[in-house]
């Protein structure tokens, strides 16, 4: 088990397998069918465990990914940039996915960190209910507080399925939300730059 992830029994009220199971075949019930044609028979077991991947991150860390930096980056203090980070979310309002990319970037002060540890900040994140407003935030400020860098840029570009297959049935729309910390908030300069390194500028 990865040291940054707790057991489930230390995930706050979370119901054994068993009870997910049961809610399952009454999903099933309420959308009209019946869980015990051959089938649905193993649908209940199959999305309890589905669950349990698509919604990880309630079990980690997401601070833990960070506590290991390096200091000897020889005066390097230009941006780091990790772009089109791929990115499974789900809508806490519909509980439908939320497909898209997220790009980090940080402007180090003395301290770097493995890149794979910011790709796993993301999906520490994603995977859990969430809004992509409160998403963003979230990794940009957990990376600031981590590094303390002199600024971190998150923009995340992603389609939501609670528009594309119900409501107002809208494809190809894509939601962008950004936060700005640091230098990325208040110099426009180094703000183009970062748009222009993916590809937005």
């Amino acid at each position: 088990m990865n040291k940054h992830c707790k057991p489930d029994s230390l995930v706050e009220g979370r119901p054994s397998k068993e009870e997910a199971e049961d809610a399952i075949r009454t999903l099933i019930r309420w959308a009209g069918d019946n869980p015990e044609r051959e089938g649905l028979i193993g649908t209940p077991d199959r999305v309890a465990r589905s669950y349990r991947e698509f919604f990880a991150g309630y079990a980690e860390d997401p601070q833990g990914y960070l506590e290991k930096t390096f200091e000897e980056v020889n005066g390097y203090d230009e941006m780091v940039v990790l772009k089109d980070i791929r990115l499974e979310s789900y809508c806490e309002h519909h509980m439908v996915p939320i497909i898209g990319h997220a790009h980090i970037a940080y402007m180090p002060d003395n301290r770097v960190v493995g890149i794979s540890k910011l790709a796993r900040v993301v999906d520490a994140y994603a995977k859990r209910l969430q809004i992509q407003e409160k998403l963003t935030r979230q990794i940009a400020e957990t990376i600031d507080e981590a590094l303390q860098p002199k600024g971190v840029a998150v923009i995340i570009e992603s389609s939501h399925q609670c528009m594309t297959t119900r409501g107002v049935h809208k494809d190809g729309v894509t939601m962008v939300t950004s936060t700005m910390l640091g230098v990325f908030r208040k110099s426009d300069i180094t703000r183009r730059e970062l748009l222009a390194f993916i590809g937005k500028g």
